[in-house]
């Protein structure tokens, strides 16, 4: 079974590491509502648009979405 997006960037909190996605990941553990058993791409995007005042632009969720895809694909 596919882990959800969510699951994925949980593994990449790391709270000294500066690099946009994993600053990303920890903004993301911090918000309550995220979509968590999602892996959809569109829903999880939609949600950012609307919510995710943490995230400096869509190119860092793109981003991790494909290293997302690539984790997931080995």
């Amino acid at each position: 079974m596919k882990r959800s997006f969510y699951h994925y960037l949980m593994t990449r909190r790391d709270p000294n590491k500066k690099d946009e996605v994993t600053l990303f990941a920890n903004a993301v553990e911090d918000d309550g509502s995220f979509p968590k058993q999602s892996e959809d791409y569109n829903e999880v995007s939609a949600y950012l648009e609307l919510n995710g005042h943490y995230l400096p632009n869509m190119d860092v969720y793109d981003e991790a979405w494909k290293q997302y895809l690539d984790h997931d694909s080995h």
